[in-house]
């Protein structure tokens, strides 16, 4: 188990970001990850993350299990899967920093023109085409993998369909629980779970638990239109956030 105390000092608060994002606030847990990494590698963060996503992940689910879109997983989960094996074969072949840089782009592109849109217009819901779907669950899938930044992708296609926000957040929580499993196996592969690491993400747990439910309480308290409006202002700060780092990288 990790004992360092900086190394606490970064991942108390980046727990604290994954709880709330598991309950309600979906995309700010991209800033999770790059906050451990201050203090550890990157490959050890995710590894210690990934057991506590699963928890958070089961909370989520229980506490928004009546509303979810089944439509909407019919397509982006199986997607997802192709996305998620894509990238671990091309992980070594593919530059995370490139995949940040342009999944940074245009959710602050997206983010900005919805924001606009709404503040100008009643903005109507969109009901993408499937291929669209299916496009954006293989990038929810692929970037998850590599760049731990699925919750972008997972937005530009639900956002605009204008959802009441607790089916939004239940549909993203059953999505991103099936996606966390489907990355269990490869992460196992790499030898990502060592003890260590295990016996670290569980002293966490009871913070990650926590945070969770403040997030479920917290976003049940929002209205519907003043909850959109937080996840667009979100998505743009994720994709300054994510073309920084990638922009810094390449």
């Amino acid at each position: 188990m990790i004992t360092d105390p900086f190394f606490y000092a970064t991942a108390v608060p980046a727990v604290i970001l994954l709880g709330l994002s598991k309950g309600g606030f979906s995309g700010i847990s991209v800033l999770a990850v790059p906050l451990m990494t201050l203090v550890i590698s990157p490959v050890q963060a995710a590894s210690i993350t990934l057991p506590i996503l699963l928890v958070q992940d089961a909370i989520s689910v229980w506490i928004f299990r009546r509303s979810w879109d089944g439509k909407s997983l019919a397509i982006l989960l199986p997607s997802a899967l192709v996305g998620i094996v894509l990238g671990y074969l091309l992980a070594a072949r593919v530059s995370s920093a490139a995949v940040e840089l342009a999944i940074g782009v245009v959710s602050i592109v997206f983010g900005v023109q919805q924001f606009l849109k709404q503040r100008h217009i009643d903005p109507q819901p969109l009901h993408a085409s499937t291929p669209v779907g299916v496009a954006c669950g293989v990038t929810a899938g692929f970037t998850s993998q590599i760049a731990h930044a699925g919750a972008v992708p997972f937005q530009l296609y639900m956002l605009p369909k204008r959802l009441e926000r607790l089916v939004l957040v239940g549909t993203s929580s059953l999505f991103f629980a099936s996606v966390n499993w489907m990355k269990v196996p490869f992460y196992a592969a790499l030898g990502q779970f060592t003890r260590a690491n295990l016996a670290t993400s569980i002293v966490l747990f009871p913070l990650a638990i926590a945070s969770t439910l403040a997030g479920a309480v917290l976003v049940k308290r929002v209205s519907g239109e003043r909850f959109y409006t937080v996840m667009y202002v979100l998505l743009v700060v994720v994709g300054i956030k994510l073309t920084w780092d990638g922009a810094r990288s390449l």
